[in-house]
């Protein structure tokens, strides 16, 4: 492969203390975090909206913001699960506040949401359509963000770096070490989120037959190109209408958008056979109609950033505490089945059905885990944060990623208020500002 020297003189368009990278819901969050302890934000978004994958990439419901007992998301994540139920944009089915306080998601409500959650912070300051394309960097330190526009390339300076990708490209390209997926760098796979109109909720409730009961006689019949057993299902969004989380996307890598490509054409084929499947062997179904699929795969697995302190299955089990502790999450262990194979589904099903907390427990997520090794004014949130592969399963989903994304943004607006690097933030004073927004640290 040849290659080509790229050099050019571009503006500095932003200084500020913190950049966030991403603006999905742990960029989102760290960046409103921020503003709101006084600190100057850019926050650099790829997609047209905010949100990530709840917008963008359709996926249909929030997975659980508690733990049956505890309201585990405070702050922010509360902020936006009141708004959202507040505006019409969750249920229809699920109740607000009940049980492990799961809802599903109208994403243009969400969309909004996001919107005026954002631009109600003076201090930030945004651009949607805009991609993190490098960082320039050295000494352990970030001193710039590359990004690129319409408008072209210009760079963002800032005393704090947040990264919110969810594929940990700021960190990763400045030098932080990171591990893909499992041993052999096999990854979960995507999922092209879809929605889905004309769905008569009530029938299909009232069936004594459920979509997996149907689903091996489909793929006996030939419905399917790829037998994929494991099917999440189509979630109530409205009265009539569905978030369909119907279809795996094997073998795709997030950050290769060679990869990501041929996922989405993938996705966007198979998603009639699924059309067929819930029309001819299901009740409720039969007039649905395909409204749209996601502007985004739905990925559930890229790079895990190496921190200070690598979360993993031990402190599932244990229900771990720590001195450093910034929030607590309970989701199950849920890593999809890497391929069509029958045993991996076994694997998968076994692991969902046993790997998980009862009412009222949960793990503890240390300040530690937000800190790439190596990296001194670079803090990670989201699915990228340092866990082992099966913690990434629990904490990658939207409520985690609101406590990881709240506790970098007042971290990254702390260090830059004292001029001083990640590891100085003085922990007492950083749970203290967390528990004043609404964090949920009974240990702090």
């Amino acid at each position: 492969m040849s290659s080509l020297s790229f050099s050019r003189e571009i503006p500095v368009r932003h200084e500020v203390d913190v950049f966030v990278a991403g603006g999905g819901p742990a960029g989102a969050a760290a960046a409103v975090a921020a503003a709101r302890q006084g600190a100057s934000v850019y926050l650099a978004e790829g997609q047209a909206s905010f949100g990530g994958m709840g917008t963008a990439g359709m996926v249909p419901a929030f997975m659980q913001f508690g733990d049956g007992v505890n309201f585990l998301a405070g702050g922010i994540g509360r902020e936006i699960y009141d708004c959202l139920w507040d505006a019409g944009g969750a249920g229809p089915r699920d109740r607000r506040d009940e049980g492990r306080c799961t809802c599903g998601i109208r994403a243009e409500v969400l969309k909004r949401v996001y919107d005026e959650l954002v631009t109600a912070e003076s201090q930030i300051r945004f651009t949607f359509l805009t991609q993190v394309v490098a960082v320039e960097h050295a000494g352990g330190r970030i001193h710039a963000a590359v990004c690129w526009g319409k408008s072209g390339l210009f760079a963002v300076r800032a005393r704090m770096f947040v990264d919110g990708t969810g594929d940990g490209d700021l960190a990763a390209w400045a030098g932080a070490p990171f591990e893909k997926g499992d041993p052999g760098g096999v990854m979960m796979p995507g999922t092209l989120c879809s929605l889905w109109a004309n769905i008569d909720w009530e029938a299909a409730w009232a069936s004594p037959v459920k979509p997996y009961d149907r689903l091996q006689q489909a793929i006996a019949d030939g419905v399917f190109t790829q037998p994929d057993r494991h099917l999440p299902g189509i979630w109530p969004v409205s009265p009539t209408c569905g978030g369909g989380n119907i279809n795996h996307l094997f073998g795709i890598d997030g950050t290769d958008e060679r990869s990501v490509t041929e996922g989405m054409l993938t996705g966007r084929r198979i998603i009639p056979e699924y059309e067929r499947f819930y029309k001819q062997y299901l009740k409720g179904y039969e007039r649905m109609e395909l409204v749209g699929s996601g502007a985004l795969p739905g990925i559930r697995e890229t790079r895990r950033i190496t921190g200070d302190y690598v979360l993993g299955m031990e402190d599932f089990h244990r229900r771990a505490t720590f001195d450093d502790e910034i929030g607590r999450y309970s989701y199950p262990v849920d890593i999809h089945p890497a391929s069509t194979d029958p045993a991996d589904f076994d694997k998968f099903k076994a692991e969902f059905t046993t790997l998980r907390l009862g009412e009222g427990e949960s793990y503890g997520i240390p300040y530690r885990c937000l800190r790439p090794r190596g990296l001194s004014n670079v803090l990670v949130a989201g699915r990228c944060v340092s866990t082992d592969r099966a913690m990434q399963a629990s904490i990658r989903v939207m409520p985690g990623c609101y406590i990881t994304g709240q506790a970098a943004g007042v971290a990254a607006a702390l260090a830059a208020g004292r001029d001083c690097d990640s590891r100085k933030v003085p922990v007492g004073e950083l749970q203290k500002r967390l528990k004043a927004m609404g964090g949920y640290l009974p240990n702090a």
